[in-house]
């Protein structure tokens, strides 16, 4: 079964604290996807840019709207994501409980509709 790990963190106001922590995060990030890696679960995953590059659509009576910026405004912001395969939820649950945001933000698992 695949289960997508969504990783929220808390944003910062201070550019330069972002780089910083973006440093320092990156050991232990790294250490987590080559962990997920060896362990032969990863299907795939990406970093995404800070909320403020994303662009909103939504489609009203047939008209587009569009909206710079995130769905919504939050705590924490939506970073990036894996897409494991493993046995089960509770697997699955374990290994989010290891993703560096699980201790500053939080981690939201969810089963992926799989296609015939």
């Amino acid at each position: 079964m695949q289960y997508i790990i969504m990783n929220y963190t808390p944003p910062s106001d201070d550019a330069d604290a972002d780089s910083i922590r973006a440093a320092a995060d990156g050991e232990l990030w790294g250490a987590y996807t080559r962990a997920l890696l060896e362990a032969g679960v990863m299907v795939g995953g990406e970093a995404l840019h800070p909320p403020h590059t994303a662009t909103t659509i939504r489609v009203k009576d047939g008209q587009r709207e569009v909206q710079d910026g995130p769905y919504a405004e939050t705590k924490e912001q939506f970073g990036g994501f894996y897409v494991i395969d493993v046995p089960d939820l509770d697997t699955a649950l374990e290994w989010a409980a290891r993703n560096p945001a699980a201790a500053s933000g939080a981690v939201e698992v969810r089963p992926v509709v799989m296609r015939a």
